[in-house]
């Protein structure tokens, strides 16, 4: 049975002070009705899609996607992570830690795509959460997104600031300018930064077919300077270098560091194959989403793949792994040898490219995320807008555009990248449990309850493993714990597929090796939640209380009068008989 909706004389709860005072006496009883309230497929693409008003234009093919997801993936970040994964952890094996990083980034790609095709809108990993999880998980999640999409923005394009001066020999001090009396930090003006999220927020504003124009462009030229570097590394390394390091003292052979050196690598360079979510969010724009989405996130993240183990392997033909510069590795390598010194500038101008094509491609997911954040009414619908000549959610583009572009101006990069990376894994790690939820719960004919309890059991099971792993010291004891949790964790996924049955079975496309694939998704992304430090969480304890403020006097108000006035359904477990009939 549903709860009577009620509000005091018909009024919106911020219709004057003395309702909305009265609304918050409310909160714990709005609270509990909204938050696990969730939406449908049908709902997220009829009446809340409604919200915008104009809808998105569907130019997008499968190759635009690709070309997004290339563009997304391969920023400036992989010519600093190779070098330091392959010093540290993995030496020449960096090759074999690539491609494990992605296989496991191609499983979580699959947990997007199933979603992406079976709810074609702009909202991403916040729709996916919604239309399982309810409204509170969803928006949490999709705080934390939009916060690590702003950062993440503004220290791309402080870095594009770098690049471009070494591509050119200017240091970075003579394009920025330090201003007295401000905190160390934040006192370094980047002015160059400010023009380059200006520029790319007005592009993403103009249109999407136009913008992925650019990135196309773009993305060609970075992959050509990729290309042109990978030959360069095979023309001009050693085939020895793969097994004997320059200093026989330290481990030699093709696995220096051994199995765990691998895994280890795997866990540093994982990052680098965070984009493709960003390219769900162009799902509305989809001509052919059962078509195109599938081949567009798989395809993309199929060749960023290849590329990186190519680059990795050329890399380690270059110099022994001893002597490899952890901080800037490719122009490291090449600057030790006489007469090459200018391939530096080249990787320098490639790393350019890419920071922009990962800036427009993230930029153009962020709006989208607000976008139909905004159509949920948990913040103000003006962020939900589609400007009706350009078909583009433009207030939702300038508005983060301008907040990115203020960021950037003033805070250095070290500072924003501490805050940076556990969004994201956060959210990866909820939307493979929302596809678990999705396949085997169909809400009003199974009980949730048996499904809740295996997500529950498995999460803590790798949480241990993690803890273990980063805590115990080496020895048989730790080897035992990790043997016993692998195995536990493996018993459970193993027990649940037996005794609980599919309830949904995609239409069109579904992940693969059910409910496997999504299971070594969540390992993986717990196992790097484990490997951040502490200001990390310290940032995302912050944020997450901060979006549970706004929650609180805001977003659950503004749902609940969206109720009351037809615009939003209430909907519990018990309530939808009939969501069924929708999902399949």
């Amino acid at each position: 049975m549903e709860a009577q909706y009620s509000n005091y004389g018909g009024d919106t709860s911020f219709a004057s002070l003395r309702v909305y005072l009265n609304s918050l006496s409310d909160t714990p009883s709005r609270f509990s009705r909204r938050a696990v309230s969730v939406s449908t497929s049908y709902d997220e693409m009829s009446r809340v899609r409604e919200v915008s008003g104009e809808q998105m234009r569907r130019t997008l093919r499968w190759y635009d996607l690709i070309g997004l997801g290339i563009g997304g993936m391969i920023g400036a970040g992989v010519f600093v992570t190779t070098g330091r994964a392959s010093r540290l952890y993995a030496g020449p094996s960096i090759v074999v830690s690539y491609a494990i990083a992605g296989l496991c980034a191609l499983l979580s790609a699959f947990c997007y795509t199933e979603f992406a095709v079976h709810l074609p809108v702009a909202g991403g990993a916040f729709s996916y959460i919604r239309i399982t999880f309810g409204e509170f998980p969803a928006f949490i999640t999709g705080a934390n997104l939009i916060m690590d999409y702003v950062m993440s923005n503004a220290a791309v394009s402080r870095g594009f600031t770098a690049y471009l001066g070494s591509a050119f020999g200017i240091s970075t001090s003579e394009w920025r300018f330090a201003v007295a009396g401000l905190p160390n930090g934040f006192n370094e003006i980047d002015p160059i930064a400010v023009i380059v999220v200006l520029a790319v927020t007005f592009i993403i504003c103009y249109g999407t077919r136009e913008s992925s124009k650019v990135n196309m462009v773009l993305t060609a030229l970075h992959i050509a300077f990729i290309v042109f570097v990978i030959v360069m590394g095979f023309w001009k390394g050693d085939v020895k270098n793969l097994t004997r390091p320059d200093n026989p003292e330290n481990p030699s052979g093709f696995f220096p560091f051994g199995a765990s050196g691998v895994f280890e690598g795997a866990a540093m360079v994982y990052l680098s194959y965070i984009g493709y979510d960003a390219v769900s969010t162009m799902a509305e724009e989809v001509k052919d989403p059962v078509k195109d989405i599938p081949m567009g996130i798989s395809g993309s993240v199929a060749i960023v793949i290849v590329l990186y183990c190519l680059m990795a392997l050329s890399m380690s033909m270059l110099l022994p792994y001893d002597l490899i510069d952890a901080e800037a590795p490719y122009s490291g390598a090449f600057s030790r040898s006489e007469g090459w010194e200018w391939v530096t500038k080249v990787v320098g101008i490639g790393a350019s490219f890419g920071i922009l094509t990962s800036l427009l491609v993230a930029m153009l997911g962020q709006a989208r995320y607000m976008c139909v954040i905004g159509r949920s009414r948990v913040i103000p619908t003006w962020f939900a807008k589609v400007h009706p000549n350009t078909s583009t959610p433009v207030n939702a583009s300038a508005f983060l555009g301008i907040f990115t572009a203020a960021l950037a101006l003033f805070t250095d990069l070290n500072v924003l990248l501490n805050l940076v990376s556990i969004g994201t894994l956060f959210v990866f790690y909820m939307v493979a449990n929302a596809v678990i939820f999705r396949r085997y719960v169909a809400l009003g004919y199974t009980m949730p309850w048996p499904t809740l309890s295996f997500l529950c059991l498995f999460s803590i099971t790798s949480i241990f493993f993690t803890l273990v792993w980063q805590l115990v010291p080496p020895g048989p004891l730790k080897w035992f714990m990790l043997d016993a949790s692998a195995v536990t964790a493996i018993a459970i996924v193993q027990i649940f597929q037996c005794v609980v049955p599919q309830a949904i079975i995609p239409e069109f496309w579904g992940v693969p090796l059910m409910p496997w694939t999504p299971c070594v998704s969540i390992f993986l992304n717990i196992f790097l939640l484990g490997s951040l430090d502490a200001p990390s969480y310290i940032r995302f304890g912050f944020f997450s209380g901060l979006a549970v403020l706004v929650y609180v006097f805001y977003s659950v108000h503004a749902s609940y009068d969206a109720e009351g006035d037809g615009s939003l359904d209430f909907k519990d477990v018990e309530s939808l008989e009939r969501i069924n009939r929708v999902l399949c």
